[in-house]
Parts: C-alpha cells; sequence; structure tokens
C-alpha cells in the first residue's frame, strides 16, 4: 500500500472563513505538511518525527537540551527536517521556534505534537507517594504538559486560522482511565491536558482547527521506562489482547491518523494505543 500522503490528490491550502462549508476547508495531505513535534530528539518524539519524515512532511524537530541527539535525527533527511531548541514552557521561546520554522520552510506551521515531557521515570515503587508527594513535582508536570500545549497553540493560532485549519496533537496515557500505577504528578497532567484538548476543540472547530490525544501505556522502550523491570513488559505483554508491550513507532503511527486528511471529521477525542489494554 502506497503512503497516506500519495492517496489524496495535491492541493495548495488557502484562506477560509468560519461561514464556509466545512466540506470547502483545505485539506492537506502529509507531505504538504509543517509539523513540529516538541521533545523529538529522542524516544517517542523521535519515532513521531521519523513517522511524519516517513510520510514526506517537513518537520521541526525540537528539542531542549538533547542536541546532537536532535541534529542527528535532522540530518536523515536534511531536505525536509530542521532541529530547532526551545524550552515549550517558555511561550516567548515557543513563538520565536514557529516564527523561524514557518520562515525556513516558507509555509505556515499546520500540524503541532505536544509530545515533550518534562523530567520524568516510570520508575515504579520509586515514585513519589501520598505521603512525600509534593507541589513542586505536581507544578513541574503540568508546566511541562500542560502550559506547554498553550504555549504551543497560541503561537500557531494566528497561522492556523489564516491557513483555514490545523491539527493540534497532544500526547496523553492510558493511566488516566485506570490508574494502575499512580504516578500521581505525571497523570494528574495528563488528565488536565486531556480536559484541555476537549475545551480547546470546542472553540477552535469553527476555524478548521482539530484538537486530539493519542494516549499510550509504557512503551517499549523509551527513556522514561528504560528504569522498568522486564518483568514489568512482561506482564503487560500477557494482559493484553495483543499480547505484546506497543512500541513508540507503532503509537507514531496513530499518531500520523490525527494529521492526515482521513480524520478531517474528528477532534475533542482521546485515541487509547496500548493493545488494548485499556478500554476507553
Amino acid at each position: 500500500m502506497p503512503p497516506a500522503s500519495d492517496r489524496f490528490p495535491e492541493s495548495e491550502p488557502r484562506r477560509f472563513t468560519r461561514h464556509e462549508s466545512p466540506m470547502q476547508r483545505p485539506v492537506l495531505n502529509l507531505n504538504q505538511q509543517l509539523v513540529i513535534v516538541t521533545g523529538a530528539s529522542r524516544g517517542l518524539g523521535a519515532a513521531i518525527a521519523r513517522a511524519f519524515l516517513r510520510e514526506g512532511a517537513q518537520v521541526v524537530i525540537n528539542y531542549l537540551n538533547s542536541e546532537a541527539q536532535a541534529r542527528e535525527l535532522a540530518a536523515t533527511t536534511p531536505d525536509r527536517a530542521l532541529a530547532l531548541q526551545a524550552d515549550v514552557r517558555d511561550a516567548e521561546a515557543v513563538a520565536a521556534m514557529v516564527a523561524r520554522a514557518s520562515q525556513y520552510f516558507g509555509r505556515p506551521v499546520s500540524t503541532v505534537v505536544n509530545n515533550a515531557l518534562p523530567a520524568f521515570q516510570f520508575n515504579g515503587d520509586a515514585r513519589p507517594h501520598a505521603d512525600t508527594l509534593n507541589w513542586a513535582q505536581m507544578q513541574a508536570q503540568l508546566e511541562g504538559s500542560v502550559r506547554a500545549a498553550l504555549n504551543t497553540t497560541q503561537a500557531v493560532l494566528p497561522l492556523m486560522r489564516a491557513a483555514g485549519g490545523g491539527r493540534i496533537i497532544n500526547v496523553g496515557t492510558n493511566l488516566v482511565q485506570n490508574p494502575v500505577v499512580p504516578y500521581h504528578d505525571y497523570t494528574a497532567a495528563k488528565a488536565a491536558l486531556l480536559a484541555f484538548t476537549r475545551t480547546l476543540s470546542h472553540e477552535l472547530g469553527a476555524d478548521g482547527i482539530t484538537v486530539n490525544m493519542v494516549s499510550g501505556g509504557l512503551l517499549r522502550t523509551t527513556d522514561a521506562s528504560a528504569a522498568t523491570p522486564e518483568a514489568v513488559f512482561d506482564l503487560i505483554a500477557e494482559g493484553t489482547p495483543l499480547r505484546e508491550v506497543t512500541t513508540p513507532d507503532q503509537f507514531a503511527d496513530a499518531v500520523l491518523f490525527f494529521a492526515s486528511p482521513w480524520s478531517r471529521a474528528v477532534t475533542g477525542q482521546n485515541l487509547i494505543v496500548d493493545g488494548g489494554l485499556v478500554k476507553g
């Protein structure tokens, strides 16, 4: 089967008004899009960036500290990838990144994937428990998830409105639906991000902008899950209908759906990608 980008006719993006029929809104194939993936230098973010590059998109590989990895990934497709440093918690830095991306590629940002994860390890019993958890830990996760999504949304909103639409895709967790391990700070932040996803979708739909979330479980393997014992992965696989633990590449392919023309009538949704372990 050919790539998704080859199965829809080419079309040039154009402006539209709120009063136009949704059928008249521009729909961009993946190979016509400029995509920003936050936290894309390694792990899940890198897998998402590679998936978009595979489909022909132009991709901004955002990073905070891992410059070498980001530049190495960008070098694999130098004509369509650009590594840009920005702390997504900093609104001015995010605005500068968006402006630089549009200037470099000569087109507005059409899709943002909010993937960046504040410093966090899925380390089971070593996590903060209810009696030791402090507000600084909670705030760090809220700023890394919700504040970051607010910053990227506000930075791209004028461009997406002028273009007649866009895609905002947030990365969540199935722990919101099934908190088998109480990562209090991380899960609370992702639950807030899910609420923000839904409220944004309600407001921005009239602008042709869809806002969705893709939620995974423990992925095999990323830097964040590296501290997870192998026995835990095996236990998850045994309880999953597909009898396997989801990989970053599998998760990334689901992200492509929300950026593709096939999802043009879908917004405010949370797609759980964990092999069927949690029913959303």
